[in-house]
């Protein structure tokens, strides 16, 4: 396994439509060196005050292209809800991995993050080649993987894998809702808004709560 963080001067951008920026060159590059199962990997969740970190992995079907598709953050829950099953139909294989609460707590954030992609990937019912990951961490595989800094707006694998990763923890998060109302995790999703930090004020942490981040600990 290797891994490598690709620079800006690696691209080959392309423009389309009304100026979107699109980027395929991490997909062409990989497949001109020989990879053939290519991932995307993204998570989702690692700033909310509340609730699981979430990470998917997604080999798309090659040449696949989806017009509008980028960052997760960058698109309404609308489009995301729109593309969540169409990104599933055009993929070769997909996996979602999900680290909860007491384990973010315990080996903080960002380690559960990647442990969140190590999951995915192995979830994937494909064998992977080449793992592209947002970020410039590396995750603990003995696959070969390109680490990519804002990879979810400049690869169409990982904006896809950013997308499926997103609604999964937002579907996590409504379901929360039902068993802790008073929070509305259904209209914040667990992010540290006015609306949650005052519920927190009033009614203290649930148990989904991150014990160990500021906003959540002062109240324990």
């Amino acid at each position: 396994m290797y891994a490598i963080t690709l620079s800006l001067l690696e691209k080959i951008v392309y423009y389309f439509g009304k100026g979107e920026l699109i980027v395929f060159d991490y997909e062409n590059t990989a497949r001109a060196k020989g990879y053939k199962n290519i991932i995307g990997v993204d998570e989702a969740g690692r700033g909310p005050l509340a609730g699981p970190v979430v990470a998917a992995a997604v080999a798309l079907v090659p040449g696949w292209f989806l017009e509008g598709l980028n960052d997760s953050k960058k698109l309404s829950p609308r489009v995301r809800e729109k593309f969540f099953p169409i990104i599933k139909r055009n993929s070769l294989g997909y996996g979602v991995g999900i680290v909860d609460v007491a384990t973010i707590d315990r080996i903080n954030i960002l380690q559960a993050a990647l442990l969140a992609m190590k999951y995915a990937v192995e979830a994937l019912p494909i064998r992977a080649n080449l793992l592209l990951i947002d970020g410039n961490k590396s995750i603990d595989t003995e696959i070969d993987q390109w680490t990519i800094v804002k990879g979810d707006s400049l690869s169409h694998s990982i904006a896809a894998a950013s997308v499926l990763a997103k609604v999964t923890r937002d579907k996590i998060m409504e379901q929360y809702h039902k068993q802790f109302p008073h929070y509305a995790f259904d209209r914040h999703k667990g992010y540290g808004t006015s609306l949650h930090r005052n519920s927190i004020k009033e009614y203290g942490p649930c148990p989904i709560h991150r014990r160990t981040f500021r906003g959540v600990k002062e109240f324990i």
